[in-house]
């Protein structure tokens, strides 16, 4: 496989080739550390992400030889105010993706309705004490953010585990595709509110996994791997993490020396 390894300070960073020899590589490091945990623990909990740049690596890692039924599923972060039937809901993204392609021993999904935001936000945050964090499957967003923490709203000492965020312009933006059925057609559709884990329980995972190729991704990238670490570039935070790994493509390299 086409592949190369650099490091940032403690973030491993392995970048492919193609953005689907990438998932795949990804989804068989992850699976093989989830079946390690496996064999140390009867039950794990892993965070997962939701965006088009997870596609190839849920595709691969749904067809993994994994005993799901001994792990409990979170996401990280959801839209508030859309119809539960909506495909851009990310419960539903990862419904389809691989909730409902192998039987997890739990999923838990987070609810953004617009009349139970604060009750959403505190039941969250008492199932993220519940159930610490194994591994957290992250991407990163086109203005670094990390879940919902746009640059405006991440504190890396968030005092909160949960709480309700206003979504900034670039994100926004981020989630208008007229050609893509999970994303908005028109920036007047997307959600200007949503409910996130914040950046402390994020960084409680033992383990993180970052996963975000793609040409749009290049300058996060950038920022990411070789600006100081700070609010203003949530991702950076990544690079003080005891056990992270960072999988990016060529196009989402494509701005590093």
């Amino acid at each position: 496989m086409d592949k190369r390894e650099i490091s940032k300070d403690q973030l491993k960073v392995k970048i492919y080739k193609t953005r689907v020899g990438m998932g795949e590589d990804a989804a068989e490091e992850i699976s093989a550390r989830i079946n390690s945990l496996l064999e140390e623990k009867e039950y794990i909990n892993i965070v997962f992400a939701s965006a088009p740049s997870q596609n190839e690596f849920l595709a691969c890692l749904r067809e993994k030889d994994v005993d799901w039924s001994r792990i409990n599923a979170f996401h990280m972060d959801e839209y508030i105010g859309l119809d539960s039937s909506a495909p851009q809901l990310f419960g539903n993204f990862l419904k389809d993706k691989i909730f409902s392609h192998v039987t997890f021993g739990a999923v838990f999904y987070m609810n953004g309705d617009k009349t139970r935001q604060k009750e959403e936000c505190e039941k969250y945050a008492e199932l993220m004490r519940k159930y610490p964090t194994d591994i957290v499957i992250l991407g990163i967003g086109e203005n670094t953010h990390l879940a919902f923490n746009d640059p405006h709203v991440a504190f890396f000492d968030d005092p909160e585990f949960v709480k309700i965020v206003d979504l900034d312009e670039q994100n926004r933006w981020q989630q208008v595709d007229p050609e893509d059925p999970i994303c908005f057609d028109a920036i007047e559709k997307v959600p200007t509110h949503a409910i996130t884990l914040t950046i402390p329980v994020l960084f409680k995972a033992t383990y993180a996994y970052a996963i975000s190729p793609g040409t749009n991704k290049a300058d996060a990238i950038y920022h990411t791997l070789t600006d100081e670490i700070q609010e203003k570039y949530p991702s950076t935070i990544l690079r003080n993490h005891p056990d992270a790994i960072l999988y990016i493509d060529e196009d989402s390299a494509s701005k590093l020396d």
